[in-house]
């Protein structure tokens, strides 16, 4: 067992770090920890925090801290931040944020992460990440996902639930996003209840959301007085109890898709490599560009090419065996 692995599994914060870096930047032995915690993943529950930039996502986070700590969960809180253009990394407004309103709150692990570009502000690393702070016994692992307007929808397909956060100010934006994010909430929370036009987007929402089929709750909350947050909190802690099959559900789902997207990838990346290296490919771009043939029926024949040796290949190692 890796060194690292021995303390991610005895919760060692120094561990826990060095682990997510390797990870998040896919560096060389990322996979080997993500193998060797697998066993140890599955416990955590976890639930995801969207809206637009603005709408007091961190805020809410910190309060409803006070309140999950009443219900003895272990909490673990990571924070897509957008992407530096200059140096790739994670731009740290959410950390610097989040991290005041956590100063006394020793027992909670908090990391932020870049999206790297990645639709909707959510890493590709991070359901991996999950697994890591699960797996050192993080029993409740908050997601709080980049503002990114219509794109914001990614982090519902990592967690179990999703909480859509909207403010006062942002009322007349939601019937321009009613196609995405407001579709993709559990529970869905007009912050900043304490301003003007809160009761006027609470029932805006709840027109717009609130008798469709899914049925998700609707709350009123102010982070920043305190109304309303234990009502939240108490809400989540409630469905995190009642839905566990519909999260298994869910789960199954989300692991299909990941499997066929690594499977997609490691193919993507083995096909370059080999077109690459093959002097037929070269053959193809040369007949191409002086038109004996077109891209179409060249990308025809070169699938069908490699289709076919790749199952040759499968059959003469099935023989092997």
């Amino acid at each position: 067992m890796l060194k690292i692995v021995e303390g991610i599994l005895k919760g060692d914060r120094r561990s826990l770090s060095r682990a997510i870096s390797i990870i998040d930047n896919e560096e060389g032995e990322y996979q080997a920890i993500v193998s060797q915690i697998f066993q140890n993943t599955g416990k955590a529950m976890t639930i995801g925090l969207t809206g637009a930039g603005g709408a007091g996502k961190s805020t809410l986070i910190g309060k409803l801290i006070d309140e999950f700590k009443k219900y003895d969960y272990k909490i673990a809180i990571i924070a897509v931040d957008p992407t530096s253009p200059v140096t790739g990394g994670a731009i740290l407004g959410d950390r610097i944020r989040m991290q005041s309103n956590l100063m006394n709150k020793s027992d909670v692990f908090m990391r932020s992460i870049a999206s790297r570009g990645a639709l909707g502000g959510i890493s590709r690393s991070l359901r991996n990440i999950v697994r890591i702070l699960d797996a050192a016994g993080y029993d409740l692992i908050i997601v709080e996902s980049v503002g990114a307007g219509q794109l914001e929808i990614e982090v519902s397909k990592v967690v179990n639930l999703t909480l859509v956060v909207f403010t006062p100010n942002t009322g007349d934006k939601v019937q321009a996003v009613k196609a995405g994010i407001t579709e993709i909430g559990d529970i869905y929370i007009v912050n900043k209840a304490d301003l003007e036009g809160a009761n006027t987007l609470y029932n805006i929402i709840r027109d717009f959301i609130g008798e469709t089929e899914r049925k998700p709750i609707i709350l009123k909350c102010s982070a920043k007085t305190g109304t309303g947050i234990r009502e939240v909190a108490e809400t989540i802690r409630n469905m995190l109890n009642e839905y566990i099959d519909k999260f298994k559900e869910k789960d199954q789902e989300l692991l299909k898709t990941e499997l066929r997207d690594m499977v997609l990838n490691i193919l993507k990346d083995k096909i370059i490599r080999m077109l690459n290296d093959h002097p037929t490919y070269h053959n193809y771009i040369d007949k191409i560009q002086n038109k004996k043939m077109d891209p179409f029926q060249a990308a025809e024949e070169i699938t069908t090419y490699l289709l076919k040796n790749a199952f040759s290949n499968y059959i003469e190692k099935k023989k092997k065996y």
